[in-house]
């Protein structure tokens, strides 16, 4: 299968850019998340490898063909959009077979793809039956299948699972990622779902404001987030910030200083930071702990409790008048207005600099 390369493309609608220069690879057989924010270009952009946009500037790539001059039809790709744009008046068999009748594929071949693709995703015993009289849930598979039976090179999924309710959701994208290792195609696909990202990707995009903020892995983007959108976007709580002055701490590493005057010993080389005028500390709530009022690095007044079973998350005031969230146990006794302390875990701090570059832990004897 040929891998998709994209070369600076932009994409505008009279005066506004909604692409801006983008360039991407994609391996053969990845399964690549567009993630951001409403707005951020993401569907625009799977618009555009798909041919349903036009490119203004720049190439796109599948294989050894440049595809952006042609049609839709002509470039081995499939789409599953967020509504399944079935034709209510026809079969399930029906809406599967109707893209290769256009094509004036052998009935014979039709019929042999249309069954094995019933059969991959489990809708046999729903050909003959017409969208009307399935659930949301087997629409949506229906609209997966008659992507599959075109036999692309390459799937493009536009916020599928956004019209369905929490549990089928779960249910569906199990059933994608479990579709992506039967068939031999790289798979492209949009949410604005982090959840969605984390379980699905090889690598995820992370897109705002029209442009890339990051690829990676994803923990990799979680982990070692390169600008505060990203650290702010993916994990749920967000990142907690704070502008932080810097000190050289034990073995090379920088201390940093909150307003309120405690002081975070991270894993960061002091030797790996830019000559910036500022920065900004950012931690996950998992590496800030609840602990006795004199045992952690600070202290604040619970403003909030939020009990998810498994952990608790706590909002605490801190006395500067900034808010930090951290982790207590899920059976946490911490109630409204308490006095607690906050012990910070200085490895999973990050450092965000004045042009907003992420610096982070050193691992296996290097940081970035």
């Amino acid at each position: 299968m040929p891998g998709i390369e994209l070369k600076n493309v932009t994409k505008t609608f009279g005066a506004a850019t909604v692409i801006d220069n983008v360039s991407l690879s994609i391996r053969p057989h990845e399964f690549m998340v567009f993630l951001g924010p409403s707005g951020c270009g993401k569907s625009t952009l799977l618009r555009m490898i798909a041919g349903l946009e036009s490119v203004d500037a720049g190439e796109i790539w599948i294989g050894d063909r440049r595809v952006d001059q042609l049609a839709p039809g002509e470039r081995r790709v499939a789409m599953v959009f967020q509504h399944y744009a079935l034709y209510p008046h026809m079969t399930v068999r029906e809406n599967m077979s109707f893209g290769l009748r256009n094509v004036k594929l052998p009935e014979a071949e039709i019929d042999k793809r249309v069954d094995a693709a019933a059969k991959m995703l489990e809708i046999t015993h729903l050909l003959e039956r017409k969208p009307g009289q399935i659930s949301g849930g087997q629409r949506q598979r229906v609209a997966i299948g008659r992507a599959i039976v075109k036999e692309p090179h390459l799937f493009l999924f536009d916020e599928p699972l956004s019209n369905l309710d929490a549990a089928l959701r779960v249910r569906t994208r199990l059933e994608i990622a479990q579709l992506h290792q039967r068939v031999d195609a790289a798979m492209i696909f949009v949410t604005h779902d982090q959840v969605e990202a984390m379980t699905l990707a090889h690598r995820i995009v992370v897109m705002n404001n029209r442009k890339i903020e990051q690829i990676g892995t994803p923990m990799e983007i979680y982990s070692r987030p390169a600008t505060t959108f990203v650290a702010s976007f993916v994990g749920t709580p967000a990142m907690n910030f704070s502008p932080v002055e810097l000190s050289e701490g034990p073995n090379g590493f920088v201390s940093a200083r909150l307003p309120d005057g405690a002081i975070v010993a991270t894993r960061i080389d002091k030797a790996s930071l830019p000559m910036s005028q500022s920065f900004k500390l950012g931690i996950r709530a998992e590496s800030l702990d609840i602990c006795p009022v004199g045992q952690g690095e600070t202290v604040g007044v619970a403003q909030f409790v939020e009990r998810l079973g498994d952990r608790t998350l706590i909002y605490v005031r801190l006395a500067d008048g900034t808010t930090v969230v951290a982790e207590d146990a899920g059976n946490s006794r911490v109630a409204l207005n308490d006095n607690v302390g906050v012990k910070f875990d200085g490895a999973g701090a990050h450092l965000f600099d004045d042009q907003d570059r992420g610096h982070h832990a050193v691992l296996d004897g290097s940081s970035t």
